[in-house]
């Protein structure tokens, strides 16, 4: 997914379809049975931190500093999720952070983590990883395996505990939409055990779960197919960011 965003927004903006399927709210896609039954309790003044590749990065200005900012937000899922927090807690002083970088895999989330996770102090970090680290076995002659998913992915999350105790840690499901451009029929069964591994960890971890292919195979019963949803299988279209910010809502508790 590296460079996805600059080389597709305009494809982006064209192709994304606004709005919900079959006349029915987001909200009503996302239902109990494709969230968490754990979830975060945000409290005052917490510094919430999204990480991740391309899907949360989407078109955020690196070089912005600032929290709760549009640059540094991005134009994707993160901001759509920021703006209902912001929104119905003006009380609460959060301050929200994307630190997403396009085509990471976990082990390049762990490279930076000093810098973009633990020297923020984050209360909350919401990570969502794993699409790279199967999608560039592919692609680009990525060595890696499930088994080093599944490694890197727990080495991350114990050093990031230890490093701020207390910190609430939120594991996003990697998805993936077939029938489309990026995603086949080949990418099965493999890919599965990497969302199977996030699963896991959450579980091993005692953590919220966010299941977003869930959510996305719901949406699809609903109404629109995987290019009505996503532009390409992996990256959301408009109405797919929408249903992600509702999914990740539902994993925190205001």
């Amino acid at each position: 997914m590296q460079n996805f965003f600059n080389n597709s927004r305009r494809r982006f903006i064209k192709t994304a379809a606004v709005g919900t399927a079959a006349g029915l709210s987001i909200p009503q896609l996302v239902s109990a049975d494709v969230t968490s039954a754990k979830s975060a309790r945000l409290n005052i003044n917490d510094v919430i931190l999204f990480q991740g590749d391309s899907i949360t990065d989407w078109g955020r200005d690196h070089k912005a500093i600032q929290p709760n900012t549009t640059s540094m937000l991005g134009s994707g899922y993160t901001i759509l999720a920021a703006a209902e927090l912001l929104m119905k807690h003006p009380d609460k002083n959060f301050k929200i952070y994307n630190r997403g970088i396009a085509g990471n895999k976990v082990y390049q989330l762990a490279e930076r983590w000093d810098a973009d996770c633990i020297a923020l102090k984050p209360n909350v970090v919401s990570i969502h990883i794993g699409v790279n680290d199967y999608w560039h076995t592919l692609l680009n002659g990525y060595k890696g395996t499930v088994e080093t998913y599944t490694a890197d992915y727990k080495t991350l999350i114990e050093r990031t505990q230890k490093a701020l105790p207390g910190v609430k840690i939120i594991i996003c499901e990697p998805f993936a939409l077939k029938g489309t451009k990026a995603v086949t029929g080949a990418w099965y069964p493999t890919f599965d055990l990497f969302r199977k591994a996030a699963k896991d960890l959450a579980d091993q971890y005692d953590l919220p779960f966010v299941a977003y292919q869930a959510a996305f195979d719901k949406a699809m019963q609903k109404g629109g197919d995987a290019n009505y949803w996503t532009i390409d299988g992996v990256h959301p279209s408009v109405a797919g960011e929408k249903l992600m910010a509702q999914t990740w809502l539902e994993a925190v508790k205001g």
